[in-house]
């Protein structure tokens, strides 16, 4: 992957593991269409590169990522443009939550509107003390996007997304911690230093197991009973053919840890 190609992400590759920072820290890693263009660049990338294991996302400077970039929107928008611009961000969207490695997101600083989406949108959130977490699509008369109307219900229940996307209130990181919005809250100076311990040691796992019990955990959100059970079963059958599998038992009756390929 050449780093060097990108502009507005910085992006970093080590043992297996990606680190990509939103790269606009003046305008608070805004999402600008330059952006989103290389976004969605980045992640078919990714999904066709089996030397990324985990993937991580944090910001430059101060912010994670403040939303849509308002200068890019226009007053008033064109019949059915709104939505032109909507299907086109959907297709990076649906790449990052559909890659079948774990995408972690290192919040630091705001995540507001589709900032906060995007954070959402991955598959673990750590967040530093400091950040501010806003579903603040309401303050400029817009719906929510980005697939917060999926995932904010999901992760913190019906009633209290409705009380956070009717307000557009601020919320802090502890109160973000306490509601199910992210799994952890560390020190902010240890942020990336917590995210990249957890990439490093997905990055040693079973990569093919992790990467099918990401899918059916998607999947299970929409399915009822009798479909995860085939689900399990169909995903054991592949497991159970891997040198993973092989690898794993081994190690376990030999009382060693595991090396996965």
């Amino acid at each position: 992957m050449d780093a060097e190609k990108y502009k507005t992400l910085l992006v970093e590759k080590t043992n297996g593991v990606l680190k990509v920072s939103f790269n606009r820290p003046e305008m608070r890693n805004a999402l600008d269409m330059d952006m989103r263009a290389e976004l969605k660049q980045l992640l078919a990338a990714v999904s066709e590169d089996p030397q990324i294991r985990v993937l991580i996302l944090t910001g430059s400077g101060k912010a994670f990522c403040a939303g849509g970039d308002i200068r890019t929107m226009e007053i008033p928008f064109p019949d059915l443009a709104g939505r032109k611009r909507l299907k086109d961000l959907h297709v990076w969207l649906k790449n990052l939550i559909n890659l079948e490695i774990p995408v972690i997101a290192a919040v630091n600083g705001v995540a507001a509107g589709a900032g906060c989406s995007l954070a959402m949108a991955c598959d673990v959130i750590f967040a530093a003390e400091d950040p501010r977490f806003i579903h603040s699509f309401i303050k400029v008369g817009l719906v929510p996007d980005s697939a917060s109307l999926y995932f904010l219900p999901r992760l913190v229940g019906l009633p209290r997304a409705k009380e956070l996307m009717f307000s557009g209130r601020t919320i802090d990181a502890s109160e973000a911690l306490r509601i199910g919005l992210v799994n952890r809250v560390v020190p902010t100076g240890q942020l990336m230093q917590a995210a990249e311990e957890l990439a490093r040691e997905l990055a040693r796992g079973a990569s093919k197991a992790i990467a099918l019990t990401k899918r059916f955990l998607n999947l299970s959100m929409s399915s009822d009973l009798e479909s995860v059970l085939e689900l399990e079963a169909l995903g054991q059958d592949i497991c159970f053919g891997t040198e993973d599998f092989a690898e794993g038992m081994g190690a376990f009756l030999e009382k060693r840890k595991p090396v996965f390929k």
